[in-house]
């Protein structure tokens, strides 16, 4: 932010102003009458209070000419943005040993990594619903995310399959160019509601990238098909056995999947040469009118 004059050569005038009261002073036929000491004295208080009148109104005409303007510099991001299906397993299995809220914190600070991203988010256990669709309104997803716990869709079951398929069909009227979803779980699909098959394929004709996250051991997740999805969409597998390796996860995949910035810069100019204008006026009048008396 800056002040300028985007004329600054108007103060030249006041250099001519200078000028012409030393040297364009006006010719008076002189009277003489009596008390003339006093009459000088009172004449010279008055001149002086008319001189000061008429140098302020010309000085803030001038400085209204001259355009004084303040400059704010913006700058404009040409952002390309992600559109992201977070989907996250909260069956009774992720209550072990805080893995659902462990899960819970790691994935609210990688929303808050995607600030150009539309994110949206798909809880599943015993069935899978979508929590909130694609948005940019982060505050509300985080929020929302923050009063989910395990069991909201229930404790016994994982419909891994019924939340991928759900999920793609979030980007079935998309028109984004990079398109993710990352899943997330500690089981098997054990619900049989989608065939694997439909749900990979789904993703695939809308051109989705699935990245799979096993948590916890081989022997609690079917890696072959976590890495089925994966494969088949462009993705990656990741196993996490720690909250420490799930958290460097969530960091690699925003690494590959980061969002593009292109900054536009444009000057916002601000002008101020009203108010000098109106007080140059202002001035004026109070002379014209001290002058006639």
């Amino acid at each position: 932010m800056s002040f300028e004059f985007e004329y600054p050569y108007a103060f030249l005038l006041i250099i001519v102003y200078f000028l012409c009261i030393k040297f364009c002073k006006p010719r008076a036929l002189a009277l003489i009458f009596p008390n003339a000491a006093l009459f000088k004295k009172v004449s010279k208080k008055s001149s002086i209070l008319n001189n000061l009148l008429k140098f302020l109104a010309f000085l803030f005409l001038v400085i209204a000419l001259a355009s004084p303007i303040k400059k704010d510099e913006i700058a404009l991001q040409n952002q390309k943005g992600y559109e992201i299906a977070l989907i996250l397993d909260a069956s009774g299995s992720m209550r072990q040993n805080g893995k659902f809220r462990a899960v819970k914190e790691i994935v609210t600070n990688f929303i808050k990594k995607r600030k150009t991203d539309k994110i949206g988010l798909t809880i599943f256990a015993d069935f899978a619903y979508v929590a909130v669709p694609l948005t940019y309104d982060k505050k509300s997803l985080l929020r929302l995310l923050s009063k989910i716990d395990v069991g909201v869709a229930g404790l016994r079951q994982t419909a891994l399959y019924e939340a991928l398929f759900l999920s793609t069909n979030l980007f079935k009227n998309s028109k984004a160019k990079d398109k993710v979803a990352i899943l997330l779980t500690d089981g098997m699909d054990n619900t049989n509601s989608i065939p694997l098959n439909v749900a990979i394929n789904t993703a695939k004709k809308y051109g989705i990238k699935v990245y799979t996250i096993g948590v916890g051991s081989g022997n609690d997740f079917n890696e072959e098909v976590l890495q089925e999805i994966a494969n088949q969409t462009g993705a990656k597998f990741y196993n996490a056995r720690s909250k420490r390796e799930l958290n460097d996860i969530y960091n690699q995949i925003n690494r590959l999947e980061k969002s593009e910035f292109k900054a536009q810069k444009y000057i916002k100019k601000s002008y101020y040469y009203q108010y000098f204008l109106a007080l140059g006026i202002l001035f004026l009048i109070i002379f014209a009118i001290g002058y006639r008396r």
